[in-house]
């Protein structure tokens, strides 16, 4: 049991046992191999392996069983064909773009993707000649406006950060593909266990590991799953060369991290689910994002491509950004933190943190206003959050 896949296994099955290949000790536990390096058997076998005659491990920047066992489970989830695993998950976008990318090609991506996603792409994929234009995520027309001959990839994340906007991926991925172009999905918010969006239609899903596949906010790691040629050569020809590596250790955290993440992101969304509801009833906020709601603008949407509406929601605050800090400030369970994913509720102001480093025209652009506050709700009993957040409304 572990050692191989069994295509009827159910998610929670394949979130346990994928990637395991027990070792001669016959260990039930996954095991760490916490080494640089890799005895060979012969010179010749050294050969082999580095010339990729044969498989095997040859050194951990690029063949760690640790990490491949993280690996193999994760594009299990994702009903991918493999994956890479990297450091964070910005070097996991990186990576897709060296990969996939070379001079003179052209990248369209959402408005509203993370912050140091778009610095990645304005400041410095722009020095090797890959220009982005940005559009609105749910305008297809505008996707489509946007292509060039020299569009290569199309980039966003579903549900998106922090305004919970969500993409028809299947229409956009129709789209790509009439273009001859890659549809790159970050699935963050929502993890294979809510929504996969290799199977309606996405060529490559990318990762932050350090969000809800650890869930504890203990690592730093990211992932790229896709096909063979995509992933399995491209991409990690680029790891196996510039070493935006995964430590051993931190796999076998996120190895963890999956072996839960199914109840973990139910757990999360009914959370959200109420702190979302209430937070509609509140009279010192505008606006309230979350897909859970009927009024949000893609709930149909998000209803029928994810299994849940996720744990992020983002609100507006009536009074601008001081309110905002005031209701921030005077939390005592929530964690003033931008980071996301965690058992813990987390809480922070995506214009002055997340997203601080954009101009004020990309923040407009992205619809981030100085009133907004995000929350990544986690698994606290619902009404201290609901508490927490209702001392710092009562303050305005």
């Amino acid at each position: 049991m572990g050692e191989w896949k069994d295509e009827e296994w159910g998610f929670s099955t394949q979130a346990i046992r994928v990637g395991h290949h027990r070792t001669s000790e016959g260990e039930h536990g996954e095991p760490i191999f916490p080494t640089s390096s890799f005895v060979f058997r012969s010179a010749a076998e050294a050969a082999a392996r580095f010339s990729g005659d044969e498989p095997g491990n040859i050194y951990s920047r690029f063949t760690n069983p640790t990490v491949r066992n993280f690996e193999e489970r994760l594009a299990a989830l994702e009903g991918g064909a493999c994956c890479v695993a990297t450091a964070s998950g910005m070097s996991a976008i990186m990576a897709t773009c060296t990969g996939l990318l070379q001079t003179g090609d052209h990248i369209i991506s959402s408005h509203s993707v993370f912050g140091s996603t778009t610095m990645l792409f304005n400041k410095y994929l722009t020095r090797f000649g890959i220009e982005t234009s940005f559009v609105d995520l749910n305008d297809l027309q505008a996707w489509e406006a946007a292509m060039r001959p020299q569009t290569k990839l199309m980039f966003l994340e579903t549900p998106s950060n922090p305004l919970t906007d969500v993409a028809d991926i299947t229409a956009l991925s129709e789209l790509a593909h009439a273009h001859d172009c890659l549809l790159v999905v970050d699935n963050c918010f929502c993890t294979p266990a809510l929504q996969q969006p290799l199977k309606l239609g996405a060529d490559i899903v990318i990762h932050s590991a350090t969000k809800y596949l650890d869930g504890q906010g203990r690592c730093v790691g990211g992932a790229v799953v896709g096909n063979q040629e995509l992933v399995g050569d491209a991409v990690f020809g680029v790891l196996r060369t510039t070493g935006p590596t995964m430590s051993p250790f931190n796999a076998w955290v996120f190895l963890k991290g999956l072996e839960t993440l199914e109840l973990r992101m139910y757990a999360h969304s009914r959370n959200a689910q109420i702190v979302a509801e209430w937070l509609e009833q509140q009279p010192q906020v505008e606006r309230v994002y979350f897909p859970g709601l009927v009024s949000h603008p893609q709930h149909a949407m998000a209803m029928k491509q994810q299994r849940a509406a996720g744990s992020i929601l983002s609100f507006d605050v009536k009074g601008g950004q001081p309110a905002a800090w005031m209701v921030i400030d005077a939390t005592r369970v929530l964690s003033i933190t931008a980071n996301l994913g965690d058992t813990k509720t987390t809480i922070t102001h995506p214009a002055t943190t997340t997203h601080g480093r954009l101009t004020p025209e990309e923040r407009v652009q992205a619809g981030i206003g100085q009133g907004l506050v995000r929350i990544a709700v986690g698994l606290e009993n619902v009404e201290d959050i609901k508490n927490d957040l209702a001392r710092g409304l009562d303050s305005l």
